[in-house]
């Protein structure tokens, strides 16, 4: 625990002495590519754009600084620890890293895009397809290297489910890698509801022993803690894609290595409201031709309807926690500790 503990603080002040540095690089590269950055938008969402008219000139990149700390501290701990389990922590730096730099490409193009057109990002189609080829390879390391293949479900049992649980396990991989970007609206929400996820897993960790998994976490903490000073309302900062789809994936290996798949579907319940929100909506335009909301995801429509933002995020924040609670009660009654 005091090594633990000692980790986290390590991180929080590591990305609190970075944060500001970078905050300003990322302002000054907004403002130097502004222009040319709005002329390449086009709004197919008025709605939304709207809601988020304040947000405009709030720099977005976040993610990239918090990855590389998580990454090189990881790093850095498993070199001088002496119980490190090398498998899991090179799945969990290889999701962070693969689908960071993925989500790297939409942050690029958000700061550095010109009027040649170059830095463009990837289009849906390929981001989904991509996004499914490096699910499937962390599924197949977890399935052939970790040697999970297998669903326990508390008060039916564990099944094992053999080679199926590759492609179970990179559908909630890029569900939680896209629930996640598609929850970073407001002002600290994403971040917040992660934070309070992972001091779920880290619960969950810390029961079962599990040294490497509780240290990675915790690093994780740090950093959040650090970044959400600047992240909450009024915010200076967003995650950006590559912070999103790093940590949504990351998140989904996390409670797969637990062995907790029921659980980690339970702790992250907010991030699988707010996805299920804009897929209720998504249907609803192809097969009924109408919306079901007038925006989606769900916290943009309470925001639509006139919640002021501070209100939603709480009170996203409070779901997240009783979601997380329960998920914790189920992990820990399914190891029977």
């Amino acid at each position: 625990m005091t090594q633990l503990l000692g980790l986290l603080l390590v991180s929080f002040f590591t990305t609190s002495i970075f944060m500001v540095p970078f905050i300003d690089l990322l302002y000054l590269l907004k403002k130097r590519f502004e222009k040319e950055t709005f002329l390449k938008r086009q709004s197919e969402t008025p709605i939304h754009d709207q809601l988020m008219k304040e947000d405009i000139q709030t720099p977005s990149g976040g993610g990239i600084l918090l990855i590389l700390i998580l990454t090189l501290l990881s790093l850095v701990y498993a070199i001088f620890s002496k119980s490190v389990d090398f498998v899991s922590l090179g799945i969990l730096l290889f999701t962070l890293v693969t689908f960071g730099t993925l989500g790297f490409v939409d942050d690029v193009r958000l700061i550095f895009t010109r009027r040649s057109g170059k830095f463009l990002g990837l289009d849906k189609k390929k981001m989904l397809l991509t996004q499914l080829i490096l699910a499937s390879l962390v599924s197949t390391m977890l399935y052939f290297v970790a040697g999970l293949n297998n669903i326990y479900i508390a008060g039916l049992g564990n099944f094992i489910i053999g080679p199926w649980y590759i492609p179970i396990a990179a559908f909630v991989i890029v569900s939680f890698a896209n629930a996640y970007n598609i929850s970073d609206g407001l002002d600290g929400l994403s971040a917040g509801l992660l934070t309070i996820c992972l001091f779920a897993f880290l619960a969950l960790s810390s029961a079962t022993l599990n040294l490497t998994l509780g240290s990675f976490i915790g690093i994780w903490i740090g950093a959040l803690f650090a970044f959400l000073y600047f992240n909450i309302w009024p915010a200076r900062i967003f995650l950006g894609d590559a912070g999103t789809f790093g940590f949504g994936a990351t998140l989904a290996v996390v409670g797969l290595l637990t062995g907790k798949m029921l659980a980690l579907a339970i702790i992250g319940g907010m991030f699988v409201v707010i996805v299920a929100s804009s897929l209720v909506q998504i249907l609803s335009k192809k097969f009924l031709s109408k919306k079901i909301l007038p925006i989606a995801p769900i916290h943009m429509y309470f925001k639509f309807i006139g919640w002021p933002e501070s209100k939603i995020v709480v009170r996203f924040w409070l779901a997240q926690a009783l979601f997380a609670i329960f998920g914790l009660w189920i992990g820990l009654l399914s190891s029977n500790i």
